[in-house]
């Protein structure tokens, strides 16, 4: 058995070095807990851009754009090692990670984010980085989008791990991609809430035959920092849930285990067992004996997409 641990506790928006500093005391509270495998949310770091779903972009484009500034001011760049010192707590707990983070990429001019997820091994190592493959509606106006570099599953010390973000998870050819590649682990950090996600989660485990953990956002108007740009008529009200949570935990079977963890902050627990995944898809291997290649087939280009390669000399 493993022991699962799903942080639901807003970040200091807007603020990296804040938030990773929050994030490093919960992972080492989880881990004192006895978790070895830890997630947090979509875009965890520094925060999910909840303004987008407020805004007009012609009309509020001088705000959206000062909230985009901060926004990339405060991404993380992986290759400059922003994220080392959650690698390096991940080693010091021997836990595996999985945190969502906006992204920037210094290698290719650190002008675009993207919404990315990273997978830490209790090494320390970098065991998986991927990009949402299409940004949801308005946020398109602030991520690009990723490639399938990253769409894979990986060996870990709980099991294997696979992660799609938010609505990528209603793309259910990428959901095939992670099932051909023997996901035990399927990893949902996202935005999205209610019973109609959740609903969507149960699915997912129920297809694909494994555990399914949903790691939701919460965020409440007294969550905004007093500095935030608009505040005051974005966010007026402090009572209120900007975005509920409900983070789950779901079995192989579809049964919910732990949660939904709605309104409310803290960390959600459950213990998993990888092992179970083997029995459920006796019945439903969706891309084993429930296929038919002879009709269906799917090709996932993983190679990264650049967009410049320099010939010097």
């Amino acid at each position: 058995m493993t022991k699962i641990a799903i942080i639901q506790r807003a970040p200091v928006l807007l603020d990296r070095g804040a938030t990773i500093a929050k994030a490093l005391q919960w992972v080492a509270e989880a881990a004192a807990a006895g978790a070895s495998l830890i997630v947090f949310p979509e875009t965890f770091i520094p925060g999910y851009p909840s303004w987008i779903w407020r805004l007009a972009a012609g009309r509020d484009g001088a705000l959206m754009g000062q909230l985009h500034a901060q926004l990339l001011a405060n991404a993380v760049d992986i290759g400059r090692g922003d994220l080392t010192a959650l690698c390096e707590a991940a080693g010091a707990h021997a836990v595996t990670i999985v945190c969502g983070v906006n992204e920037k990429d210094g290698s290719r001019g650190g002008g675009t984010l993207y919404n990315t997820v990273v997978t830490i091994g209790p090494d320390g190592t970098l065991l998986n980085r991927h990009r949402k493959l299409m940004p949801t509606n308005p946020e398109r106006m602030v991520h690009g989008l990723g490639d399938a570099s990253g769409l894979r599953v990986v060996d870990s010390a709980v099991g294997r791990i696979g992660t799609l973000i938010c609505w990528e998870n209603y793309m259910p050819l990428a959901r095939y991609a992670l099932y051909a590649q023997g996901v035990e682990i399927y990893i949902a950090p996202t935005y999205d809430s209610g019973d109609g996600w959740i609903a969507t989660m149960r699915h997912v485990a129920l297809e694909g035959r494994c555990w399914v953990i949903g790691s939701g956002t919460v965020l409440c108007g007294s969550d905004l920092p007093p500095a935030f740009p608009g505040r005051a008529e974005l966010f007026p009200d402090a009572q209120e849930w900007i975005n509920d949570g409900d983070s789950v935990v779901i079995g192989p079977t579809g049964k919910i285990v732990a949660g939904p963890m709605r309104q409310e902050t803290g960390i959600l627990y459950a213990e998993i067992d990888a092992g179970q995944v083997a029995a459920a898809r006796r019945t439903l291997d969706v891309a084993g004996h429930y296929a038919r290649p002879d009709i269906f087939e799917l090709q996932v280009r993983r190679t990264p997409a650049i967009a410049v390669r320099f010939a010097d000399g």
